[in-house]
């Protein structure tokens, strides 16, 4: 007994030395890429991070609440309007306008080469600061599940990460929810949709997604992620699907609106 509680002790000590040797490699290797390849400011190119606290209070959180109408109506909290009750969306949450030039170079820059990864905290922060202005608190979201917007299997490969799926990991540790990457997937390969007409996206997006794994998503609230609401095409189609397979409602965020 005392061999077996001497050796389960020893490997004790092995598993935390070696990881606190992973973090101290972690550390060194964070430290050589940032001195080789030091970030810089995209509006004043100040060294240190990608969009420094001055230039980041350039960019407004979005302090109020609209329905999901392509003109949309002013509302006291998250939902729809009368012209919209017919969509499948419950309501969106997003954190600032795409109109803003400085928020369309940092999702680009996230999106597409070269990628930028780290930027999802930056571009889910501006989510979190509308959540503060529009005193929402992390409770109100503590029986719903985060489930990203996939990518096709092509893009992905380009790629190498899901945007929405990253802006969801951040969102379910500010959250403290679960994030369910294995509910949504894109059964073939579609045209951007940014180079599409409203009605184009509709019929570009039709029928494209596929629910897996339905028993986890029965009677639950959703949060369907992605990083821009336009005409709201993908969100709506997720939503059809999701609902079909037993979801209670579907509700939308992302980091910016257009």
């Amino acid at each position: 007994m005392w061999i077996k509680v001497k050796l389960l002790n020893s490997r004790r000590e092995i598993k935390l030395k070696l990881l606190h040797s992973h973090r101290e490699i972690k550390k060194s290797k964070d430290f050589l890429i940032e001195t080789l390849f030091p970030k810089f400011c995209f509006l004043c190119q100040k060294e240190g991070d990608y969009l420094c606290q001055d230039c980041q209070s350039t960019i407004e959180a979005s302090e109020h609440s609209y329905c999901l109408c392509q003109e949309p109506v002013r509302l006291p909290k998250a939902g729809k309007c009368r012209k919209c009750q017919s969509k499948l969306l419950k309501g969106l949450y997003f954190g600032t306008t795409y109109q803003n030039n400085l928020i369309k170079n940092l999702i680009q820059r996230f999106k597409y080469e070269p990628f930028i990864k780290e930027l999802k905290e930056i571009l889910t922060g501006f989510i979190t600061a509308s959540f503060s202005l529009k005193c929402i608190e992390k409770n109100e979201f503590a029986d719903f599940y985060l489930v990203p917007i996939p990518l096709d299997k092509k893009r992905m490969r380009w790629r190498g990460f899901n945007q929405a799926e990253e802006i969801g990991k951040e969102l379910g540790n500010f959250l403290g929810i679960p994030l369910l990457n294995d509910i949504l997937s894109k059964t073939r390969v579609t045209l951007p949709q940014v180079e599409l007409s409203g009605l184009e996206r509709e019929k570009n997006i039709k029928g494209v997604f596929l629910v897996s794994n339905s028993g986890k998503i029965q009677k639950k609230r959703i949060l369907l992620v992605d990083d821009i609401y336009t005409t709201g095409a993908t969100m709506e189609e997720a939503a059809q699907v999701l609902k079909e397979a037993g979801a209670k409602e579907v509700w939308g965020i992302v980091v910016a609106r257009g």
